[in-house]
């Protein structure tokens, strides 16, 4: 199924998600004022808010009135992570909304939430056996696209026959944004960090404050150019996109390859409104080599297996670290450790290597945050 073009309220909520997640915008910092957003975007201050009303429910901004929206604080520094925090405070401010607008005052709906908490307080003064616990029997994954992390749910499936991995490519931040969320028990991402030149670890930190979780390695990647067989543009370097007879497709804003490459775009002093096609994206590797097999573009960033998928040339520009990451509760599963057995077993390795441009010789590698 052909993914659907991401709508310009989406893009911005996921520029801005990249921007909080990278540090660029603080915590209490003032977002942009709509209207400047709306020039900025080409857009109606409509979308704007749309955007900002998405950064709210997924917790990362907030409301002030007179003052505009901010990126949410901590509140209670070490015990609560931001995001958790502002997802409540959210909650709390539609429920005031609601009793005011049936009627109540607010010193009403003060009062309510007061004598709620004393009636939790009470119920938990009473024993209370606990929840049955119910095993993982599939594990869902969220993350950025990679042809390993299809291998591994076929390994996974062949193995028990059943489906222990459901996959959802959303992009690096996607998977992040979507664990957070609890709607995914595992990301796959490959972030880069321009100010420690690390990949993954810090975003996690930043996303996922207080968490123990595990990043499990799964294949180390060449990320460069996709071109036409033989490279008949000569393309050997990012500065070679601004050609006039280069027609660009990129990846979509929150993919872990558009993380790295606007970063070396930056760092170039290299203009994107100079590169043809900037603007137009996809949401997989595979759908980025298959633009340039059909003609759409003439070259896409990707990893090598996707231009060898499709008999492409690859211009090789960096190697990326693609990890798992999994919080403690999920790892200590079975379903995970067989997951993690699959990962490490000669077949799937060899299974990947077959694919061309990855390194598996740290493959299984365990690191805990």
């Amino acid at each position: 199924m052909q993914p659907t073009t991401p709508h310009i309220y989406q893009e911005i909520a996921e520029s801005l998600r990249l921007q909080i997640a990278a540090g660029d915008l603080q915590p209490g910092e003032r977002l942009p004022p709509i209207r400047e957003m709306a020039q900025r975007w080409h857009c109606t201050p409509g979308t704007v808010s749309r955007a900002y009303a998405i950064l709210a429910d997924d917790g990362l901004v907030t409301g002030r009135r007179g003052s505009g929206t901010h990126v949410v604080e901590n509140p209670l520094p070490g015990e609560r992570p931001f995001m958790a925090w502002a997802t409540l405070v959210n909650r709390a401010e539609q429920f005031l909304l609601e009793a005011l607008s049936s009627g109540h005052s607010t010193a009403q709906a003060q009062a309510a939430l007061t004598v709620a908490v004393a009636r939790w307080q009470t119920l938990q003064a009473v024993p209370i056996p606990p929840a049955t616990h119910t095993p993982y029997t599939a594990l869902r994954f969220a993350g950025s696209h990679d042809l390993a992390v299809e291998l591994l749910a076929q390994t996974l499936h062949n193995a028990q026959q059943q489906e222990p991995l459901v996959v959802q490519f959303v992009g690096s931040l996607g998977g992040l944004m979507a664990l957070a969320r609890g709607e995914a028990d595992m990301a796959g991402i490959h972030l880069w960090d321009v100010a420690t030149d690390q990949y993954n670890a810090p975003f996690v930190r930043r996303l996922l404050p207080g968490q123990r979780v595990v990043l499990l390695t799964l294949v180390q990647r060449d990320l460069g150019l996709i071109v036409p067989p033989g490279n008949p543009q000569g393309l050997a370097t990012l500065a070679d996109l601004t050609h006039p007879d280069i027609r660009w497709m990129n990846r979509q804003v929150g993919s872990g390859t558009r993380v790295w490459l606007d970063a070396q775009l930056k760092a170039l002093a290299i203009n994107v409104a100079a590169i043809a096609g900037y603007a137009d994206e996809v949401t997989t590797h595979m759908l980025a080599a298959q633009a340039v097999a059909t003609g759409k573009a003439t070259a896409v960033p990707g990893i090598y297996a996707a231009a060898a998928a499709y008999g492409l040339d690859f211009v090789p520009l960096t190697q990326e670290l693609y990890q798992l990451v999994i919080p403690e509760q999920v790892w200590e599963t079975a379903v995970c450790q067989s997951l993690v057995t699959a990962a490490r077993s000669p077949a799937f390795r060899e299974a990947v290597n077959a694919l061309g441009g990855y390194d598996t010789s740290a493959t299984g590698t365990v690191t805990w945050l």
